[in-house]
């Protein structure tokens, strides 16, 4: 899900309330290093401050049964929930169901998806992915990871919030966003997604796992950006170990 740093003066949501402090120095973004680790009571108020500003998170994108969540997710490689919900409101009026898409054609499905980024592959692999469902689980979704990532189109993230958002699963879908907390913060550090997700999934206490990953990625995209991260706007900046980070009490 394409990164929305360059609207960063435009912050459209922020994950809890801080009140204004604060000078920030601008520092480049920084991975996590022995030492920098959050402690586990530090997790558990990072948590509980999430929590208290979204008790109930939900995924930005649009979808109306497991399949168009499927469907979306696919889409929103390389490109914003924005953009994909622009283009798949009309294409899940009429195909909301695999055999439904199976029936729109690749041709009509690029013509409903042409203002996302790579859309003839992603049309090629919605296509395909409903024929499998329809010939290998009786149009469902799986309710197991290497079900789904068999899929085309389909990798382990796009199986993650599938199995979060629509099951219920406490997964942790690890995004640039969340990549960029993980490591920037102390929470999760690691040099790839997959370590990150490990670490999170041993890290993040029991009773904030199952909407852990969108709350990550809510404060990445509009509170912790890449380019200047808004430690003014943050709510647990006081927790966060980036060294970047001046904030003055």
């Amino acid at each position: 899900m394409k990164s929305l740093e360059r609207d960063a003066g435009k912050v459209k949501r922020r994950v809890g309330k801080r009140p204004p402090p604060t000078a920030v120095a601008k520092a480049p973004a920084a991975g996590g290093k022995r030492g920098r680790l959050l402690s586990a009571p530090a997790i558990e108020e990072m948590f509980r401050r999430f929590a208290a500003g979204d008790p109930h998170p939900k995924s930005e994108l649009e979808y109306v049964n497991p399949f168009t969540l499927l469907v979306a997710v696919v889409l929103s490689a390389q490109a914003t929930d924005a953009g994909v919900n622009k283009a798949t409101r009309a294409l899940f009026k009429i195909a909301d169901t695999p055999e439904k898409m199976v029936r729109l054609g690749e041709e009509r499905v690029r013509e409903f998806i042409k203002t996302i980024g790579l859309y003839r592959n992603k049309a090629r692999n919605v296509i395909e992915l409903s024929r499998q469902l329809i010939t290998n689980h009786g149009g469902d979704i799986p309710r197991d990871r290497e079900a789904l990532e068999a899929l085309p189109g389909v990798g382990r993230k796009t199986a993650n919030v599938v199995l979060n958002v629509a099951f219920g699963e406490p997964t942790m879908a690890v995004d640039t966003h969340i990549f960029r907390v993980g490591n920037r913060t102390g929470l999760a550090p690691g040099k790839t997604p997959l370590e990150v997700e490990l670490k999170l999934e041993k890290r993040v206490p029991p009773a904030y796992r199952l909407h852990a990953h969108h709350w990550l990625i809510l404060h990445g995209r509009y509170v912790c950006l890449a380019r200047r991260p808004l430690c003014e706007r943050c709510v647990i900046a006081d927790l966060c170990k980036w060294p970047g980070k001046v904030v003055q009490q």
